[in-house]
């Protein structure tokens, strides 16, 4: 039989990664706090755009509102749940679907952040796994519309990396492996953690400065003084994961190490680094999109900065790493957020910290 699927956060990823599961006969059910959102799914069902080679596609979807996830109870029970919400939404939507879980259900922390603990703390640590979506540059454009600002990764890029906390290859994790990778290439990692911290950096190089300068990636990465302080920024979340015991994996393409040393200030890395990266920005449609926390900004949503950029500076001081340029971010983000700041380059190019 089929697993019940159940997908908490109908936003770009678990939209994204949704319609398609759907799109190849699987049994799920979307969960979303947009009304507008779950009308327009109910409606006309559940839209996926890409900037190229892709046709797009619609999908009818089953959608509930959160309000109606009670009605769950005279359903069968979920078997695989995704949880695709914030990070600050991981507990009490966790709390939220644990009761209607089936005796072997389990819960997927398909999320940016590293949230595994915080789902362990409810559901426990044997029904809690880990995925990892990277390089996906999806958006929710509108409701019942998510647009990925890309192809596809296939075989040059492995989009999703799923795996289990205890680090072994399971059934489950590789079932949860095909799920993911109806919509992109995919694998089991045996080095969840190592993925998980190596996503944080990605995310730690981009987010932060996207939401508090208001640009894109593109013009974040031709920009000398932004691009450099991108290094510093992945250089320091770099030596935290280092010191913290984890086997970093590529970073945008590149070696941990490069870039480490490249916001270290060592001239062959930053050469190698700036390239490399600017290679990126000038290929046909290379950043040509908004950071999730940047979308976030720009809708005037809470941002997931203190599990970012904070997330590096609380551990960082742990194990004894220094984090400047993480922590003058963290609280420049924090700033915009509030309306204290509009966003602008100069909040950081001000800092003087490459």
């Amino acid at each position: 039989m089929k697993p019940r699927i159940a997908i908490f956060g109908a936003g770009a990823v678990g939209g994204y990664a949704g319609a398609h599961m759907v799109q190849a006969g699987e049994d799920v059910t979307f969960i979303d706090a947009w009304p507008e959102h779950v009308e327009a799914m109910r409606a006309g069902g559940l839209r996926i755009t890409h900037l190229r080679d892709v046709p797009e596609f619609t999908v009818p979807v089953r959608a509930l509102h959160l309000t109606e996830v009670q009605g769950l109870a005279k359903q069968a029970p979920v078997d695989i749940l995704f949880l695709c919400m914030k990070s600050y939404d991981t507990a009490w939507a966790t709390m939220m679907m644990k009761q209607y879980l089936s005796p072997g259900g389990f819960v997927v922390s398909l999320q940016n952040c590293i949230n595994e603990e915080t789902i362990a703390g409810i559901v426990g640590w044997g029904r809690t796994l880990g995925a990892i979506a990277s390089s996906i540059t999806v958006e929710l454009v509108g409701p019942g519309h998510v647009r990925r600002a890309a192809g596809k990764g296939g075989a040059a890029h492995t989009v999703f990396r799923v795996g289990e906390v205890h680090g072994r290859v399971t059934d489950r994790a590789r079932e949860v492996a095909r799920l993911v990778g109806l919509s992109d290439s995919a694998r089991v990692t045996e080095n969840l953690w190592g993925e998980r911290w190596s996503k944080l950096v990605t995310n730690a190089m981009a987010n932060g400065l996207s939401a508090c300068t208001g640009l894109i990636s593109r013009d974040i990465l031709l920009d000398d003084a932004l691009r450099h302080f991108t290094a510093r920024l992945g250089s320091e979340a770099i030596r935290t994961g280092q010191a913290l015991g984890y086997a970093l994996e590529e970073i945008h393409h590149l070696d941990p190490e490069i870039i480490a040393r490249a916001g270290e200030g060592d001239p062959e890395a930053r050469r190698a680094y700036d390239e490399h990266r600017l290679a990126e920005a000038r290929r046909p449609g290379g950043g040509a999109h908004r950071p999730s926390m940047g979308q976030d900004m720009v809708k005037g949503r809470r941002t997931e900065i203190e599990f970012l950029n904070g997330f590096v500076v609380e551990k960082a001081r742990e194990v004894g790493v220094a984090t400047p340029a993480n922590a003058a971010l963290t609280e420049i983000v924090r700033k915009v957020e509030r309306g204290e700041l509009a966003p602008d380059p100069r909040h950081i190019k001000a800092l003087r910290l490459n």
